[in-house]
């Protein structure tokens, strides 16, 4: 489980630099999205299933259609289509691939070999636990995240909007 656990972290720390380093946005979000997976699997690794499910539901899953959906909304005209269609060549899937089929890997290995000895200390996590987290002294936290996710949403929309102009005669 120790090594399940630095390589999903290494595996994080490769991903995250791939989102930073990365000019174009749709490649960015692929690594983050490989970058949040890899979380997951470090919640998997220290024994915290229902932790490393949320991340992949919510934050994987959820946020990140988020992100693609306010992206393909500010719609950048024609020639950002072109530029789109050469930017998704296969080679650009070859980092974000390899990254994911490793963690790929690595969910097996950990799912399947129940290693006794594991060196890493951990306590299950229940749902119930984190949703007395959640709702009880956090609540005004979570309410405030989720309305400045919505503010951010209409934000880049209003601000990625094109006016169509009406054709004067």
């Amino acid at each position: 489980m120790e090594f399940a656990f630095y390589f999903a972290a290494g595996v994080a720390v490769a991903a995250t630099v791939g989102v930073v380093t990365n000019t174009n946005p749709v490649h960015a979000l692929l690594y983050l999205i490989v970058s949040l997976l890899a979380v997951s699997m470090v919640f998997f690794a220290l024994g915290a299933p229902f932790a490393g499910a949320l991340e992949i539901i919510v934050y994987a899953g959820a946020i990140m259609v988020l992100f693609v959906f306010v992206v393909m909304m500010l719609n950048l005209g024609p020639a950002a289509a072109e530029q789109e269609r050469k930017w998704l060549t296969p080679g650009i899937w070859v980092g974000p691939a390899i990254l994911s089929a490793l963690l790929l890997g690595q969910l097996l290995y950990v799912l399947l070999n129940h290693v006794s000895d594991a060196h890493i200390g951990h306590t299950t996590v229940e749902a119930k636990a984190v949703g007395i987290s959640l709702f009880g002294p956090y609540l005004l936290a979570v309410e405030l995240a989720s309305m400045l996710l919505l503010a951010a949403l209409v934000a880049a929309y209003h601000l990625g909007r094109h006016d169509a102009k009406e054709p004067t005669a």
